[in-house]
């Protein structure tokens, strides 16, 4: 895929994804915001460990998942970029093999975009659950990182749809707008005045 654009210094990250290329693309730009909001999320619990027993184990949680959006960032690039070569060099000159093959290769770029939406949905369920029991001093970092990760999955959600295309009765196209559902239920709970 070239250069690894997660060690990038931030302002050299964002003039990759403003590149006139595919990759990064949409996919890393949504599991990063997951990522971002699962650090908000980290920091929320960790200025609350004062006065809540679950906050340590608040940590940990926000802080996996904030390692596992980072992971998928790469993920999601590596299969756009898998996609995108498939397509551009077919492996065999038949044309239903061809077709097989970038199929495969859809689908796995489908994949990636679902785990994201997993990813940023349990990152709004989190924050949301730091927003009401965190110190009322990081409600509002804690709100924000639900509305982050709910944008995230929704962002997802609608990759995952554009990557299986025809297949719009495809079971990962309903889980991902589950998924959308589930975390803007849990941003609006986060939002909602204390």
């Amino acid at each position: 895929m070239g250069r690894d654009f997660l060690a990038l210094p931030l302002e050299d990250y964002l003039d990759e994804l403003a590149r006139e290329t595919r990759i990064p693309g949409a996919g890393p730009a949504a599991a990063l915001t997951a990522a971002a909001a699962a650090a908000l999320v980290a920091m929320a619990a960790r200025f609350s460990r004062g006065s809540w027993a679950e906050a340590t184990t608040t940590v940990a949680q926000a802080e996996s998942l904030r390692r596992r959006a980072t992971r998928l960032a790469l993920d999601d690039a590596n299969a756009l970029d898998e996609f995108l070569a498939a397509r551009e060099t077919p492996v065999d000159p038949r044309p239903e093999a061809r077709d097989f093959h970038l199929g495969r290769t859809l689908a796995r770029a489908a994949d990636v975009p679902l785990a994201i939406g997993e990813t940023a949905c349990d990152v709004a369920l989190l924050a949301q659950y730091v927003a009401d029991r965190g110190e009322p001093e990081v409600r509002a970092d804690a709100a924000a990182a639900a509305l982050l990760a709910h944008a995230a999955t929704r962002a997802a959600a609608h990759l995952v749809e554009v990557n299986l295309g025809a297949a719009q009765e495809d079971e990962r196209v309903r889980r991902a707008h589950d998924l959308a559902t589930t975390a803007g239920d849990a941003a609006a709970r986060a939002t909602a005045p204390a």
